[in-house]
């Protein structure tokens, strides 16, 4: 092992970096729906209530995800306030750790040059940059099942006191789980009986791993929240629970059931520009532990078998990968975050092999993976070029959640990130087939993923923000400053979850085809407020007919039954439509 102590200047660059790419702009755009908004409001109202064992959404017990997610947004909102930015802190701070850990990681088993390009490759991919501005769990979730296996790996191999990193590995996946349940535990098992079955090292995991003291310590940690849980819900929490864990993994949910195939795609695209290099480096790590396996194939003893090899850091990844990948395409709900556990695996075998091809130009499989990394790229710059084409093309089938989808234009932002790309690729292949000058094809492949994140955050997010994003988030916000508790708010047609953060009270979600419902709610006494797209106002049944609107905002109204202001007898009353939103 090498332990070379971690250049400072690595890691205040990578600090700084990781610290721009995950925080710049990271309130400046609404709450997306669905996961993002039934988060965000799950935190606030844990935060509002002071309960920190029941999170609800809507006043509703919700099951879906565990606690820890929630407790980190409660403390986020009392430190910056409830808003966008405070919801999405958690993930965001997570995402920074994460490159750091994965740096001080690599650098003490392979050296700051390895450290450095595993960190960067963790750090600028799609995928990961997206998680660690999102208040979803998947940024947390990954950096402690990351945790937990570092720490079983530096537990096993390192001698003396740093045997006590074991303990790590108990205390990650506890709290993994207390993230997001049993795929909190199931990430770091897999991979770990993957290796030990795949090294035979059973022996010394039992005399090092600790693990019935472990066990203990995990659920010492995970099971006391759970037990509360269950004693204070009962069958209300288990059943619903069941049905978010063990359904969830063996039937559809919410329409995502993709086929088998889903996750190739999500890991090509999602770990782009170093899923290039993926293939090669998991055939390298295969081909070690074969000869190795073959070598100490008659070694009969325990002891035998225990020989340790300098690759198998590499094959651990490499199980950590295959075992993750098949775990979750075996589940039959598949969406894109679900491999991300897996990545930070992907960029040590990445960035070891991309290393080893610069020590050795005589790499198998090195330039292939560089005209392939070009390929992707080519192909990502004409989906770029083409996307404003396809959005107009399309934007008749967006009205229903984006009323003025076709009106919109994305901008010359997919222009500027395709001609980015272009460049980058052309520069890739002059430095990267140039044996002398291959180590800058990395600095251009990071740097063109890193701008065109930038690109993409800076022009076209906004123009998505304030005409498909806030609009109605602006509404409910306005709609929550004005109603009492005892009055109602109607999100009808466009039910966002997001709606309820906004308004910071219940809301009565009710889809555009279930008009009894809607009858039902509009016959109730006090102030009614109705939030909709403006296309489905003449669709509203005959007992709205009183209902007029307050504000609108880009194809969206809202409608109350009452004057929002009242006024004094013999004073006229202002004009009831706003044309100046609220802001928020």
């Amino acid at each position: 092992m090498d332990r070379l102590a971690p250049p400072p200047i690595h890691l205040v660059l990578l600090f700084l970096l990781s610290s721009l790419l995950f925080f710049i702009g990271l309130g400046g755009m609404g709450l997306t729906d669905r996961d993002e908004g039934r988060n965000a409001e799950a935190g606030r109202e844990m935060f509002a209530s002071g309960d920190l064992v029941t999170p609800t959404f809507n006043g509703e017990l919700r099951v879906a995800k565990p606690v820890f997610l929630y407790w980190l947004m409660t403390l986020s909102y009392h430190v910056f306030g409830v808003n966008e930015f405070a919801a999405r802190f958690p993930s965001a701070l997570f995402g920074v750790a994460l490159i750091l850990m994965h740096y001080l990681f690599l650098t003490k088993l392979r050296g700051p040059t390895v450290g450095l390009y595993g960190a960067l490759m963790l750090l600028l991919n799609i995928e990961i940059l997206a998680l660690g501005r999102m208040a979803i769990t998947d940024s947390v979730l990954i950096f402690f099942t990351t945790l937990s296996l570092y720490s079983f790996w530096l537990g096993l191999q390192e001698q003396g006191s740093g045997r006590h990193w074991i303990w790590g590995f108990y205390v990650g996946m506890a709290l993994a789980t207390l993230t997001k349940g049993p795929v909190g535990f199931a990430v770091p098992l897999i991979t770990v009986l993957l290796y030990l079955a795949a090294t035979r090292r059973w022996q010394l995991f039992w005399e090092r791993g600790v693990p019935l003291a472990g066990t203990l310590l995990f659920f010492i940690l995970a099971g006391p929240w759970y037990a509360a849980m269950f004693l204070i819900h009962g069958d209300a929490y288990s059943s619903q629970a069941q049905v978010h864990t063990v359904g969830r993994f063996l039937a559809p949910m919410e329409g995502h059931g993709v086929g088998w195939w889903f996750y190739i795609p999500v890991l090509l695209l999602g770990f782009y520009p170093w899923s290039s290099f993926l293939p090669a480096g998991l055939y390298r790590a295969y081909v070690s532990w074969h000869a190795f396996h073959t070598q100490q194939m008659h070694a009969s003893s325990e002891s035998g078998a225990s020989e340790t090899s300098h690759d198998e850091l590499d094959w651990f990844m490499g199980l950590w990968i295959v075992g993750v990948f098949i775990f979750f395409s075996l589940s039959s709900t598949r969406l894109p975050h679900y491999i991300g556990p897996l990545f930070p695996a992907c960029a040590i075998l990445a960035a070891s092999y991309w290393t080893q091809g610069l020590q050795d130009p005589s790499t198998k499989g090195l330039r292939g993976s560089i005209h392939f990394l070009m390929g992707v790229g080519y192909l990502l710059a004409i989906g770029l070029a083409c996307a404003p084409a396809l959005f107009a093309k399309f934007s008749e089938k967006m009205v229903k959640e984006f009323p003025l989808a076709t009106q919109f234009d994305l901008g010359p932002g997919p222009y500027a990130g395709a001609t980015i790309v272009v460049l980058a690729m052309g520069l890739v292949g002059y430095f990267g087939l140039n044996d002398d000058k291959r180590g800058l094809a990395f600095g251009v492949a990071g740097g063109a993923l890193a701008s065109v994140f930038l690109v993409a955050i800076l022009t076209i997010v906004p123009g998505l923000n304030r005409y498909a994003i806030a609009p109605p988030q602006e509404l409910a916000y306005a709609a929550g400053l004005n109603l009492d508790p005892k009055d109602q708010l109607i999100a009808f047609g466009s039910t966002r979850p997001s709606f309820a953060f906004y308004a910071r009270r219940t809301v009565s979600f009710i889809p555009s085809n279930e008009l009894d419902r809607l009858r039902t709610a509009l016959g109730k006494d006090g102030r009614i407020m109705i939030l909709l797209p403006e296309y489905l106002q003449d669709t509203l049944p005959k007992e709205a007919a009183g209902f007029q609107p307050i504000l609108k905002r880009y194809g969206f109204l809202l409608l109350s039954n009452q004057p929002v202001v009242e006024t004094p007898q013999g004073v006229d009353a202002a004009p009831a439509q706003s044309s100046k939103p609220m802001n928020h």
